[in-house]
This record gives structure tokens, C-alpha cells and sequence, in this order.
């Protein structure tokens, strides 16, 4: 089986409440890149939250790299989400590390040499525009650094399925970019890249196949780059009159 994710008939409700998500099956294959949009409110952060099991469905099946999650021993879940990269809106920087030693934690969970470390970390945070700053904790940085930060701590140990939640939104252009261009480089070595966002410009230049949420219900878009397309345009009319970074 190559399918990195799979989800039959996937419903998700917060207590008592309607469901958020209804019926959602899908399958994302391994090295795939698929775009995750929707209006706000969609469940797009919810749908995220589940593949990298922070959330459990309500009802329905969900694999992960092969393996039924509601099956898998819970010692063996850890083993799981160290395949995941996930870049969350909220960052969650470890505030008493610098931010090498953030991008450096998942490889030194893995046993990594020092010597590789070092290598490794240094060459990812200048790339991502962050020479100067190694050394820095998260709370003398600005929201952008701290986003790029968070980035290439997700990215560092070359996951097998990369998730982030508007990687893009703090950045301007020029570092939005980059941060395209290096998730590019990710999946060409293998990483299959969900990135929910916003930015509709940048969804329709890259020609990527787009998980589209609306009313709870997901639909699988093929390249949908076609400026015409009345069907894409309103996948954002939700959010019109929010500033698309």
C-alpha cells in the first residue's frame, strides 16, 4: 500500500455539538503535495489535527502509513508521529531553547551525531533567512522568524508526511517564496506536503491538487490554476477581505 493517509467515512463533532466533519474519505499518496483550503470555520485545523493524531474521529477509519490508528498500540503511536512534520499557527517554540536548539530537538530525538546536527541545523536556518539568529530564544524574536523557527524544525528530519497550518502567513513575499521552494525540495526527496491556507494566489500558481472543506464535506480538486474557475473562487469567498499574505 502506498497511501501515507487514508480516511473512510471520517466524522468529527466537539462534544454535543454538529459535526464539523461529515463523511470525509480520501487517500494521499506517498510523495503526493496537495493543498488544504476552505473558508474559515471549515475544519481545515481539525482535518490537520487528526492525521497527526492530536484528535480522535468521532466515527469512521483512519490509517496512517498503513497502520489503523484506532488499532495501534498506544506505546506505538510516538513511533508514528516522529514521521510527521507539522508546522502548527501557533508555532510552539520551546521558549528556554534557542532557535537551533528548536530545529535541532527532532534529530537529536533520533540519535543524530552532533557533528551532523551542527551541519544540518546551520545550513536550514540560513536558508530560511535566519543566519544571525541561531542563538536567539523565541521571545526576542518577531512572529515571522519565529514562524520560520517552526518551520524548519518540522522539515529538519526529512518527514514522511509534512502538515502546516498557514506556513506562509507571517512572511512577505520573498521568504514565502523560499519556504515554497523548500517544501518543493522536501517532496521531490519523498515527503508527501499538506498545506492549508489562505493564500489563493499562491494556490493557483502551483498547479497542486487541492483538498477543498466546505460544510464539513471534502472534496478532492484536480490542478485547479484556471483563473475562471468559478468552483475555486469560491472556495475563499468565506474570506474575502482578509489580507492574502
Amino acid at each position: 500500500m502506498n497511501d501515507v493517509v487514508q480516511f473512510e467515512s471520517v466524522g468529527l463533532r466537539y462534544g454535543m455539538g454538529p459535526e464539523v466533519l461529515q463523511d470525509v474519505t480520501f487517500a494521499l499518496d506517498s510523495g503526493s503535495f496537495h493543498f488544504l483550503v476552505g473558508a474559515s470555520g471549515a475544519g481545515k485545523s481539525s482535518l490537520l489535527r487528526l492525521m497527526y493524531l492530536a484528535q480522535r474521529p468521532t466515527r469512521g477509519y483512519i490509517s496512517l502509513f498503513g497502520r489503523d490508528v484506532s488499532t495501534t498500540p498506544r506505546d506505538d503511536l510516538p513511533a508514528l508521529r516522529r514521521k510527521i512534520g507539522v508546522v502548527f499557527q501557533e508555532f510552539r517554540l520551546l521558549a528556554h531553547m534557542s532557535a537551533f536548539d528548536n530545529v535541532a530537538l527532532p534529530l537529536r530525538v533520533a540519535n543524530v551525531r552532533e557533528s551532523e546536527i551542527k551541519r544540518h541545523v546551520e545550513e536550514l536556518l540560513v536558508w530560511v533567512g535566519l543566519k544571525d539568529h541561531m542563538k536567539a530564544r523565541p521571545s526576542t524574536l518577531s512572529g515571522g522568524q519565529q514562524q520560520r523557527v517552526a518551520i524548519a524544525r518540522a522539515v529538519i528530519a526529512r518527514p514522511k508526511l509534512l502538515l502546516a497550518d498557514e506556513p506562509t502567513g507571517n512572511v512577505d513575499d520573498h521568504i514565502a517564496q523560499r519556504l515554497m521552494h523548500l517544501f518543493d525540495e522536501l517532496n521531490k526527496l519523498g515527503t508527501s506536503i499538506v498545506i492549508a491556507t489562505h493564500n489563493e494566489a499562491m494556490v493557483r500558481r502551483s498547479g497542486r491538487k487541492v483538498l477543498k472543506l466546505a460544510g464539513g464535506e471534502l472534496r478532492v480538486l484536480d490542478n485547479v490554476a484556471d483563473d475562471d474557475s468559478d468552483e475555486f473562487a469560491s472556495v475563499f469567498a468565506g474570506d474575502r477581505g482578509r489580507i492574502l499574505l
